[in-house]
């Protein structure tokens, strides 16, 4: 009767060691983590903007920036870090803070990152603050708009790296999406100007 009990308990005990090896082998079986994936304008913007909010909270933003990676390729309006640069009026100060999809080196970090705050004298060149209400138009809708409008220049010049720059300037009454052709707004010979509230195309720039 007793070995008629230890052979009852047999199934059992198979099925209690099959259990603890299904989650082995689920995790044996996990797919490897995906690469980083750059991001658009406004989305690293929400990514920095509590930071600075904690900041100050008369906070607003004056220029917001593409910033390229080596080891993330920008594509169409995304890339993996943005700066944005805060000001508050309060205070008089502005500061500066990053947001990266990756660790860059530097002190570009995974993550929101600022910087110490400066002395804010009301302007940055001809930049202004704005409202955050009014950044309604992502990078990738101004990519899109922008390409549209240079066809011909990306047929001469198909390699040409393209940054993005945001700002109110008094140029136009909407703060504006600036997509360079260049490596820098002072090399760049082609820009493109994209309202950040309508996405209506403003002008071309050479």
């Amino acid at each position: 009767m007793i070995a008629r009990r230890y052979w009852l308990l047999i199934p059992a005990l198979l099925a209690a060691f099959g259990c603890s090896e299904a989650p082995k082998e689920a995790a044996a079986k996990k797919e490897p983590a995906k690469p980083p994936e750059p991001v658009t304008g406004r989305y690293a913007f929400y990514q920095m903007f509590p930071a600075a909010r904690a900041w100050a909270v008369d906070v607003q933003p004056i220029q917001i920036t593409s910033i390229p990676l080596k080891d993330v390729p920008a594509a169409k309006g995304k890339y993996g870090a943005w700066q944005c640069v805060f000001v508050s009026p309060g205070k008089g100060r502005m500061k500066t803070y990053s947001y990266s999809v990756i660790e860059a080196g530097g002190s570009l970090h995974q993550g929101v990152f600022a910087l110490p705050d400066e002395r804010f004298s009301g302007s940055l060149g001809q930049a202004k603050p704005f409202l955050v209400a009014a950044l309604k138009i992502d990078s990738d809708e101004a990519y899109e708009t922008a390409v549209k409008k240079s066809e011909d220049y990306m047929k001469k010049f198909p390699n040409t790296p393209i940054m993005f720059q945001l700002e109110l300037t008094p140029r136009f009454p909407d703060p504006a999406w600036r997509v360079i052709w260049g490596e820098s707004v002072g090399s760049s010979n082609h820009s493109i100007f994209v309202d950040a509230t309508t996405g209506a195309y403003l002008a071309t720039a050479r």
